[in-house]
């Protein structure tokens, strides 16, 4: 838990996130901060493990700035189990919407399943060894020893059936034969009858149920029905390699205790969870407003939300988790309303506000060159595949940055998110084709003159509707 940021300081952690996010170098810092202070909490005092709180983080900031980018790469940093909800998706009871616990219910399920792949990926090894025997048993079936009598095969003698040792010998050599040559790829599209489980119960349900019976308890209600008509098993001819990857699941997860899984999981979610909350000024009441209305529903939310941000036992169908420690980021463009129209126990549980800054056209040049995910790179490994490659010129890409931020300066501020408007306009052509125009070993250079001829109506003509993504 939180392993792979023992030893990133949160310099680190900041060197890591430039990696992936132009700028923002305040956010990336209170992150930072934020992460490697999750780690200290574990390796402190266990009197005092209890006592320390996360810092939750506010971030202000306009669409396409990486608010979004920031936590998801910090989760990704620290193998976080990590969720992102919209808090507009949510409304308090009697309003059409989710249910504000379903957030930490969707973590659990993200940390389960991270602990289970990571069971079974320890468990592959012995997985692979079973699987294996399965796959030489359906081609050559062992024979028992001398000791078994085998009635009316024409093993042995006609009066005994037993299995001479002669046969179990030769037996043995031929599957060691076809062990050797299942093991050297030889036998991959050789096909085969296995037998796999199949839920015959795959829309079993709870219809209505007692009153005040919450989600996690229907589907743990669901979970026992299904687990108690027995699983069966069919017949299937497939490849060696088909079959392959079909058992080794079946055979990992046998192998893995989930009650441990569950146990481990939960422990995960609680201590190193983190929980992005999308467009919180969205259910910012504005306090100029009074009375009843969309209001109300607003200030609902903001209140269903406060005691899971401030740390509550929420049910889940794995288990009771604790939300003390899970760590919340909320962001929102607060063009509208402010941080201050949020009721305030819950600013109180956001104590670290952070700015981030729009992006500048120098900031979008460096978007579309440096990032390890850049949007260039994308596409030089989508064309690569057609075998055709792909260049930028540095006049090119200024002219892009350019463009892109002109567009979002008179149109509409969306961030970095332009830039794909942009650049699809630009490669839309080229990308239509290769590979009938354009056959392989082709080799393109998109230069400022390219990107003056194909975006010459993007510049000149402002009509919005050209830009909506």
């Amino acid at each position: 838990m939180l392993d792979s940021a023992e030893f990133l300081t949160p310099a680190q952690i900041v060197a890591e996130l430039d990696k992936y996010i132009i700028g923002q170098h305040d956010a990336k810092r209170h992150v930072a901060i934020a992460l490697r202070n999750r780690w200290r909490r574990l390796h402190a005092p266990a009197e005092m493990q209890r006592e320390i709180v996360p810092n939750n983080i506010l971030m202000i900031g306009s669409t396409g700035v990486g608010k979004t980018e920031i936590a998801r790469r910090l989760a990704s940093i620290s193998g976080a189990p990590f969720t992102k909800v919209e808090a507009s998706k949510f409304t308090e009871v009697g309003y059409v919407g989710r249910d504000v616990e379903s957030m930490v219910r969707d973590l659990v399920e993200q940390s389960v399943n991270m602990v289970r792949q990571r069971r079974k990926e320890e468990v592959k090894a012995q997985a692979a060894q079973a699987v294996e025997d399965l796959i030489l048993d359906a081609l050559i079936p062992p024979i028992s020893g001398g000791s078994i009598t085998k009635p009316g095969v024409g093993f042995g003698s006609s009066d005994g059936n037993q299995v001479p040792d002669s046969d179990h010998e030769l037996n043995e050599r031929t599957r060691e034969r076809f062990r050797e040559k299942i093991r050297n790829g030889e036998m991959e599209d050789r096909k085969i009858d296995i037998r796999v489980q199949q839920n015959n119960s795959p829309g079993i349900g709870v219809i209505g149920g007692p009153a005040g019976l919450d989600e996690a308890s229907m589907a743990g209600i669901q979970d026992m029905l299904g687990s108690m008509i027995p699983k069966k098993t069919r017949k299937r001819k497939v490849t060696i390699a088909e079959a392959r990857k079909i058992l080794l699941d079946e055979e990992a997860a046998k192998l893995i205790d989930m009650d441990e899984v569950k146990d481990e999981a939960i422990r995960h979610a609680e201590n190193a969870g983190i929980i992005f909350i999308d467009e919180i000024d969205k259910v910012a009441s504005r306090s100029s407003k009074g009375g009843g209305g969309p209001d109300v529903s607003r200030e609902g939310v903001q209140r269903d939300l406060l005691p899971i941000v401030e740390g509550s036992a929420v049910s889940t169908k794995y288990g009771i988790i604790h939300t003390d420690h899970i760590l919340f980021i909320a962001a929102g463009a607060f063009h509208v309303a402010k941080p201050s129209d949020l009721i305030p126990e819950l600013q109180g549980r956001f104590p670290i506000r952070v700015e981030l800054q729009s992006l500048t056209k120098d900031d979008f040049y460096r978007i579309l060159r440096d990032p390890k995910n850049a949007l260039t790179k994308q596409y030089e490994a989508l064309l690569k595949a057609e075998n055709v490659e792909l260049s930028f010129d540095d006049e090119a890409l200024e002219r892009l940055a350019s463009i892109a931020f002109e567009v979002n300066s008179e149109v509409e501020n969306i961030g970095a998110r332009r830039l794909h408007t942009v650049m699809s306009r630009l490669l839309n052509d080229i990308l239509f084709d290769v590979p009938d125009q354009i056959g392989p070993n082709a080799r393109i250079l998109i230069t400022r003159e390219l990107v003056e001829e194909r975006l010459r109506d993007m510049v000149r003509n402002r009509d919005l509707s050209q830009y909506i993504l």
